[in-house]
């Protein structure tokens, strides 16, 4: 008790825990039920109660805690206290990282003397570390349900058949690879959950499982099934859908109450009549019909088949009916097994950069392929030919899918798609297989979970979120229709950086959609979890919004006052007869539906910084990077020894992995003043699907005197263009302009003159200077050669009143003896450098000159900044970033 005294806090607090404690007993001790996983701090309120309330907490019977709080590994020592605990509950998933998704809780382990709590039926350990089942477990007498769900198990105990009593036990989202012979003797289990682990093969006593009546084994490894599944005259639902299976045995059409069959996305050739016939099957996704050989026996005949390399200038090679490999240039594969075309074919390839007229993503898809068109079209092979196309590495992209995208002629679909990384050369290369050519390419979409809704109803989760739920009643269609479910996670920092409002979250963003026009004959119940921080207690009802969006029309509609919204403690729950996308918000907002198609226009795409550095011994050399932005730092940091700057960039929208390149027009500026520094960093944020970074190199040229000449550099999609077109200098002229953004470049001159006439100096080089800030204004390198220009012999005046030392004035006197110039470009740059990074430093340059006498230079420089200012502000509206401005925050403000 001392060590839990330390735990709540000395003093005033201890005793401000055990009043707060008293009050909670009173609403959350009736009928021995404690919900305390809905309070961030729940176990520490537990301790309190249990400190404060002993008598009434060791007699309750249901208790729900949240396995993601710090002070589980002290509550659980209390657990073997509560004699009479009937179902407990140590879940994690109410946690979420920093992209939104829930976080597994910190249970790996059980007090050994768990297993006394002889009351104990109901267990949930779902989501949390536990890689063991812990050993306590099995000496729970009364234990009926068992959820171990979401954890790392990778195998269960030889021994597991001793609990004799469990009905329903959940191990779906582990690592087990098989399972203990002993699991035939659970002989009143009546639900066996054990999808999406790894397992290889099943014993033979599940057949001994007759109480079974759901029995789902989806997303394994199994390549068969055992004939003793044929006992289970219980069993109405079978889930075995993307398996390994390449057979099944037709005992199974034999089961009197199977009422469901799923075997889709197997590989599956053949399948007993017994089973194809019955209604209730579901075989979509097997390679059914065909006759080609296994992987092993396709690998072993192709090591004899013709291999073709192709070098870059090629663009065809010719097939025969004995089949051929094929390595491209670019890295494409290509299998054409033998008997896959019947007569010699040749076969014409290109690839193509994709433009957005015609590759039309769907929302949140990212491309990370060009397009790759393959000729002729429409030609059908006898056997599927294999294509793998490497893809740019989809970096920072999280809880996403990669799919091979093929187009029709009319419309772009997805194929079944399998991907690896190579080990050596680190490469992603995504796997299909055809029977005919048209146009491919890789993109990268939300995880896609889908299903056949039959007549008599089912159940879909998300993988992603598995607290989202769509739930089918019977009679909800005549036909079997195929739905489809897509999650976007959001977490509550994006919307607090977007809405720059604290208060407003919002759930998972939802999307569901189906094949069918019509809506469903009867309501379709969908559970949505609240958003981060709302629990069904401090639940205000009048800040939640359900929102439904129609993308195509651009609109978010507040349909709160329209369906009947129920709640729980972490749920919210309602009913629709039609699909859409689907949005729970929290918020003080009236207009929800404008700040939500901002927000979701935010969400649907990635920020991208292109940021231009110039090189410290060469100022006149630029790179030039499109990075992400959350990647602009550490480059920065990286080629900070070498290169300054940057420059800004304009607002422009590209695809991912899309070719571009930059051109000069007219050449570059030095002069091409851009005073919009912040933090030492001139760029402006732009929004892309573009996650991959782009280098440009860029020299200035030089004319006959030695002097840049003005222009801009700008950027273009696709190939390269013969001749730069007479209108890229122009404004762009619409959406398909060739022209993606201009950057103004500002460069300085390598060797910088007093005038025409003039001669060089020699040797006297610097780099390049933005000194102040968006209000004081800003002077540059140009700038402070025309300062330097007008100081003469008052050099050392100025100096010491800029703050160098004697000893400063002393020494550049000294090593510019007989120099007047390069006295004054020394002491002037000197200071410069120094000051370069205070944003008052142009006023102290002021406050220097007059304080010298000079009022006529003090004059000049106050003329430069404020057409610095002016400069700045047409520079924003150049760009239409101040109306952008006003209009986000219009928006927001609403």
């Amino acid at each position: 008790m001392q060590k839990m005294a330390e735990l709540l806090g000395p003093g005033d607090e201890r005793r401000e825990g055990a009043s707060g404690a008293s009050a909670l007993a009173g609403s959350c001790l009736a009928d021995n039920r404690l919900n305390l996983d809905v309070y961030p701090d729940g176990c520490r309120r537990f301790l309190q109660l249990f400190e404060g309330r002993r008598g009434e907490v060791v007699q309750v019977e249901f208790l729900r805690l949240s396995s993601n709080d710090r002070l589980l590994g002290t509550t659980l020592g209390i657990l073997p206290h509560l004699k009479h605990l009937k179902s407990l509950v140590l879940k994690g998933g109410h946690a979420r990282d920093e992209f939104g998704s829930c976080q597994r809780g910190s249970l790996t382990n059980l007090p050994p003397n768990t297993g006394n709590l002889r009351c104990l039926t109901h267990l949930d350990l779902s989501f949390n570390n536990l890689s063991t089942l812990p050993s306590c477990i099995l000496h729970l007498p009364s234990l009926r349900v068992l959820l171990v769900s979401h954890n790392s198990l990778v195998a269960l105990p030889e021994d597991f058949g001793s609990l004799n009593k469990l009905t329903f036990f959940s191990a779906m989202k582990n690592q087990l690879k098989d399972l203990p012979q002993s699991i035939g003797e659970l002989a009143v289990l009546q639900d066996l959950h054990l999808s999406e682990n790894a397992l290889e093969f099943l014993p033979e006593e599940v057949g001994n499982l007759h109480n079974c009546t759901e029995l789902d084994l989806s997303g394994n490894r199994l390549s068969s099934i055992p004939d003793s599944l044929a006992n289970l005259k219980s069993l109405r639902q079978l889930h075995l859908h993307s398996n390994l299976l390449v057979t099944v045995p037709a005992s199974l059409a034999s089961l009197p109450n199977l009422s469901r069959l799923d075997l889709q996305n197997n590989c599956l050739r053949a399948v007993p009549p017994e089973i194809q016939t019955l209604p209730f099957v579901h075989l979509r996704g097997n390679p059914l019909g065909e006759t080609e050989p296994s992987p092993q026996a396709d690998e072993s005949s192709a090591r004899g088949l013709r291999r073709l390399f192709l070098a870059s200038g090629e663009d065809s090679f010719s097939v025969t009916s004995e089949g051929c490999k094929v390595v491209l240039a670019c890295g494409i594969h290509f299998y054409f097994p033998p008997g896959a075309a019947s007569d010699p074919l040749q076969i014409y390839f290109r690839t193509l950069a994709p433009d957005p007229q015609w590759v039309k993503l769907r929302h949140h898809d990212v491309l990370l392929s060009g397009v790759l068109e393959l000729q002729p079209h429409g030609v059908k092979f006898q056997r599927e030919v294999q294509i793998r196309m490497p893809y740019a590495s989809p970096h920072a992209l999280h809880q996403r899918e990669v799919v091979v995208r093929t187009f029709s002629g009319q419309s772009w679909s997805d194929l079944r798609t399998r991907v690896e990384q190579k080990r050596k050369s680190k490469k992603h290369v995504a796997h299909c297989s055809v029977l005919h050519f048209s146009w491919f390419l890789v993109v990268s979409r939300l995880v896609q979970n889908e299903c056949k809704v039959p007549t008599e109803g089912t159940l879909l989760f998300s993988s992603v979120d598995p607290n989202i739920k769509v739930t089918f009643p019977p009679g909800v269609t005549e036909e079997t229709r195929s739905v489809k479910l897509q999650v976007l996670p959001v977490s509550a920092e994006e919307m607090e950086e977007i809405t720059a409002d604290a208060g407003c979250r919002a759930s998972p963003l939802l999307c569901l959609s189906q094949d069918s026009l019509m809506d469903f004959l009867r309501p379709v119940r969908i559970q949505l979890p609240l958003p981060p921080g709302v629990t069904g207690l401090n639940l205000d009802r009048s800040r939640l919004h359900l929102l439904c969006g129609d993308l195509e029309g651009q609109t978010w509609d507040d349909i709160t006052s329209q369906v009947v919204l129920e709640f729980t403690h972490l749920y919210a729950v309602f009913e629709v007869t039609h699909f859409s996308w689907y949005w729970l918000w929290y918020t003080t907002k009236t207009y929800i539906g404008g700040i939500a198609r901002k927000v979701y226009e935010r969400l649907r795409m990635y920020q991208v910084n292109f940021i231009a550095l110039q090189r410290k011994k060469d100022p006149e050399q630029v790179l030039l990077q499109c990075v992400p932005k959350h990647k602009v730092d550490p480059v920065l940091k990286k080629l900070q020894d070498r290169y300054r700057g940057p420059e800004p960039s304009d607002m422009v929208e590209m695809f991912e992995g899309e070719q571009f390149f930059a051109a000069f027009e007219r050449g570059i500026s030095i002069d091409m003043d851009r005073p919009d520094c912040v933090d030492g960093r001139l760029s402006f944020i732009f929004y892309s699907h573009l996650k991959n970074m782009k280098e440009i190199y860029v020299t200035s040229p030089v004319d006959r005197k030695g002097q840049a000449v003005k222009g801009q550099v700008s950027f273009y999609r696709g190939a390269i263009p013969e001749s730069i077109p007479e209108d890229a200098s122009r404004r762009r002229k619409g959406p398909d302009s060739l022209w993606l953004a201009t950057l103004p470049i500002k460069l300085p001159r390598l060797k910088p003159r007093w005038s025409e006439n003039s001669s060089p100096l020699n040797g006297f080089s610097f780099p390049p200077l933005n000194l102040g800030n968006a209000e004081t204004g800003y002077l540059t390198q140009a700038n402070l050669l025309s300062i330097a220009r007008r100081v003469g012999a008052d050099w050392q005046t100025i100096g010491l009143n800029l703050g160098l030392t004697f000893q400063q004035i002393e020494r550049i006197g000294y090593n510019n003896r007989e120099d007047l110039d390069k006295q004054i470009l020394d002491m002037l740059f000197s200071w410069a450098q120094q000051n370069s990074e205070d944003p008052d430093c142009v006023s102290k340059l002021i406050k220097a000159m007059k304080e010298s006498g000079r009022q006529d230079i003090a004059d000049e420089v106050e003329t430069i900044i404020e057409l610095g200012r002016q400069k700045y502000r047409e520079s924003i509206r150049r760009v239409g970033l101040e109306q952008e401005s006003s209009t986000e925050d219009s928006a927001i403000a609403m």
